[in-house]
């Protein structure tokens, strides 16, 4: 699904994306000023595989944006002119959209057009910012490889011209062709244990250029760490009987699927074949 904006987005997004530019554009020792450590999901840096993956072909600006008393300013690069003001920007807009996201998939799911909104104690949202240079072997690389989303729906911005975001349908990997100034939504894991597993958390990767670099932004849309994943009692019945355990606290989940970076990464290393990230960890949760 796709949603845009577009008198907004035909002033703000251009400031964004040349904000953005010029972090990626900085030397490393000035990037390297706003590192991640090793146990932490903030900051600059690359994304981590096991030894036998496809390496991940790309740099990465992890930032806590809202609500504005989560942000850790200490991995903002305020010294690129602009930057600030352009993410609060699209920040504010992002939780706009994403308010008239959750009200619309709360009428879906038969529950007043607040319910999402409030089960999800607070509305935060974290933002990755996503630089990947042009490479010249994409059959050794992926942009970004094979993963459904950890948070409850996902907001993705691509470059208007380059089309490297792709889901997997019936087995298959299918392209999303970019539209100008729209945001792909993806529903993602903490949804589909919400709706009993009505709606599937979508895998996607993203696929490397060998002519031209190109950024990409996510907007993750997370609950309190606390929020239960129960299947909403309106999406449970005689005929979709209770797919998940009761009771899983988000934060247990996120633990699961992002575990410190100086451990294996579990999360990239999970079977999509048969089984979502979120049926795969509750097999391993004991019965109530």
């Amino acid at each position: 699904m796709n949603a845009a904006h577009k008198p907004w987005a035909d002033e703000a997004l251009p400031k964004l994306r040349a904000a953005v530019a010029e972090f990626f554009d900085l030397p490393l020792s000035e990037k390297t000023k706003y590192a991640k450590p090793p146990d932490y999901f903030e900051g600059y840096g690359q994304d981590r595989k096991a030894e036998d993956q496809k390496r991940d072909w790309n740099d990465i600006l992890w930032l806590m944006v809202m609500p504005p008393h989560s942000r850790n300013m200490k991995y903002w690069p305020l010294s690129v002119p602009g930057f600030k003001e352009a993410v609060d920007e699209y920040a504010t807009e992002m939780e706009r959209v994403t308010y008239e996201i959750l009200g619309n998939l709360s009428l879906l799911m038969g529950v007043e057009r607040e319910y999402l909104k409030e089960l999800h104690g607070e509305v935060r949202q974290g933002m990755r910012m996503n630089y990947y240079p042009a490479c010249p072997r994409p059959d050794l690389v992926l942009a970004l490889s094979p993963h459904c989303d950890y948070s409850s729906i996902s907001l993705v911005l691509q470059d208007d011209d380059i089309t490297a975001l792709q889901i997997k349908h019936k087995g298959m990997w299918v392209p999303v062709k970019p539209v100008s100034n729209a945001i792909s939504v993806l529903v993602s894991d903490v949804m589909e244990g919400w709706s009993n597993g009505k709606y599937k958390s979508i895998e996607h990767r993203t696929v490397a250029n060998t002519e031209k670099s190109r950024f990409s932004l996510v907007s993750f849309v997370l609950p309190r760490d606390e929020v239960l994943l129960d299947p909403l009692e309106t999406m449970v019945d005689d005929e979709h009987p209770r797919m998940y355990k009761n009771g899983i606290k988000y934060i247990d989940y996120l633990m699961y699927t992002q575990p410190k970076e100086v451990e294996e990464d579990n999360y990239t290393n999970v079977d999509y074949s048969n089984w979502t990230v979120l049926e795969q960890f509750l097999s391993l949760c004991p019965d109530e």
